[in-house]
């Protein structure tokens, strides 16, 4: 064994000794053979504001209890761990802070961990019942860590001042104190992060953390749903899905934000439809897709196919404010990373919205005659149906075998931030709202066959039974 190896096994040796003095509870978090994969997932992400969206005992609030705890005691199997580390767990009042985070992370913490504990009502001999303003716990590296607690009722001039190291949110916080907070981690490089129930519809946090409408590369987040926690029984789940409604489900059960008219896509599963990159063999490459916009975004996508028929958008260009001539080099750009086909005489082909036979007003041209002078051939007889283009995109997330036929690269981030974001409003109709990439993602998916329902295989019954009926015909007729 080299010096690193044996570094590495003196530090397992080490950690298996902390974890062996930790209380049992701790100790047997998802350390058994089954585990909540998508806890480990969190505890292993490194971004530095990262969320869980959860249903009512999904498991996320475990998460944020054993989080802090870890990092706090400098145990955290899976981070770089040091001494004397400053939080704060924030919880909506005090009443919820005693009975769920306070109570989640008490459970978690030896009481010889404690070196000392202020309390803001009640008694340290019984601090279950009490409501705690601070908790001072032993580090294994010779510190003393600080978990401070406080409520959003309090306001936000509560939350200023002090620098910590991460900051807790269980449930959904107003975004005033989410950015004092994002401020008291700042000179610590330190993280956030939140669990939470999203039962306020479609706050900040919806567009902050779930769209990450700022394309923030710190920004994470999972959704957790019932089936996800390997610790609830099948009956259980059933039980608790029979006695709520549909919308009371997607919240409760699955995590997901919801408005008054619902999701457009509801079938859309970013854990399923969208992928990592990958070398996309060039014999899969079909075409492009192009909604025009001038002060409009300008949305473009690239679409493959493989043998299957599973379609994979794979590039994507997104941009306003931006003439003719613009777009068509950074289109041609990415064409030639992609090493994407062109025609015998060296044009790109593509859809795109039939308005662009429309004269502008910068020019004698149609935007279709634009493209064509910068050599890209757009071909605007698409198919714009909304309801019908709707009803063919859902088949596509989700067909009659409930599988899903589109893939999208994770890299195409405003085509997954509009769909995450479509919604029905009041008139039956989408609401009128960041949907360019949507009608270009319609009009490639409506130029494709339709998705036929495969045939049934027949059982050797029914062979029979059509043997006989034949020999039956047969017979009568002569």
């Amino acid at each position: 064994m080299n010096e690193k190896q044996i570094l590495e096994c003196i530090s397992k040796i080490d950690f298996e000794l902390m974890k062996r003095k930790c209380n049992s509870k701790l100790e047997n978090y998802n350390s058994g053979e089954i585990v909540h994969k998508k806890q480990i997932a969190f505890h292993k992400c490194n971004k530095r504001n990262r969320w869980v969206f959860g249903g009512n005992r999904s498991g996320k609030t475990e998460c944020g209890a054993v989080e802090t705890v870890w990092l706090a005691r400098g145990i955290h199997p899976y981070k770089q761990n040091k001494k004397d580390v400053s939080c704060w767990v924030v919880s909506l009042s005090t009443q919820v802070q005693r009975d769920v985070a306070q109570a989640k992370i008490l459970s978690y913490i030896n009481k010889d961990w404690l070196y000392d504990v202020v309390m803001l009502s009640g008694r340290k001999d019984n601090l279950e019942s009490g409501i705690i303003d601070h908790i001072l716990i032993k580090n294994v590296f010779g510190g003393v860590s600080k978990i401070g607690f406080k409520s959003c009722d309090q306001g936000r001039d509560k939350f200023q001042g002090t620098s910590l190291d991460f900051v807790w949110f269980d449930e959904e916080p107003p975004e005033d104190i989410y950015k004092e907070c994002r401020m008291r981690v700042f000179d610590k490089q330190g993280e956030i992060f939140g669990t939470m129930t999203p039962l306020k519809g479609l706050t900040w946090v919806y567009d902050e953390i779930y769209l990450n409408s700022k394309n923030d590369k710190e920004v994470w987040f999972e959704q957790m749903e019932w089936a996800d926690n390997p610790y609830l029984s099948k009956s259980e789940i059933e039980a608790l899905t029979a006695s709520m409604s549909s919308e009371e489900l997607e919240s409760r059960r699955y995590g997901k934000f919801t408005a008054n008219g619902g999701m457009v896509y509801p079938e859309f599963d970013e854990n399923v439809n969208v992928i990592e990159p990958f070398n996309v063999p060039i014999e899969w490459y079909d075409n492009i897709s192009i909604d025009p916009g001038l002060n409009n975004p300008l949305s473009a996508h690239w679409y493959a196919v493989d043998y299957d028929n599973n379609v994979y958008v794979i590039a994507e260009h997104f941009e306003a404010k931006k003439g003719i001539e613009y777009h068509s080099n950074a289109i041609k750009k990415i064409c030639d990373r992609l090493n994407w086909k062109k025609t015998s005489n060296g044009y790109i082909t593509a859809l795109i919205d039939s308005a662009a036979n429309q004269k502008t007003l910068a020019s004698e041209k149609s935007v279709t005659e634009l493209f064509y002078d910068y050599k890209i051939l757009v071909n605007p007889r698409v198919n714009k149906d909304l309801f019908s283009g709707i009803q063919r995109v859902k088949t596509y997330f989700k067909n009659a075998q409930e599988q899903s036929k589109l893939f999208i690269f994770k890299t195409c981030v405003n085509l997954i931030r509009e769909i995450k974001s479509y919604f029905w409003g009041n008139s039956d109709t989408p609401i009128k709202k960041d949907d360019h990439a949507l009608d270009e993602l319609r009009y490639y998916i409506m130029s494709r066959p339709e998705n036929k329902k495969p045939k049934e295989e027949k059982t050797a019954i029914q062979k029979d039974k059509e043997r006989l009926y034949k020999k039956i015909r047969h017979q009568n007729f002569y």
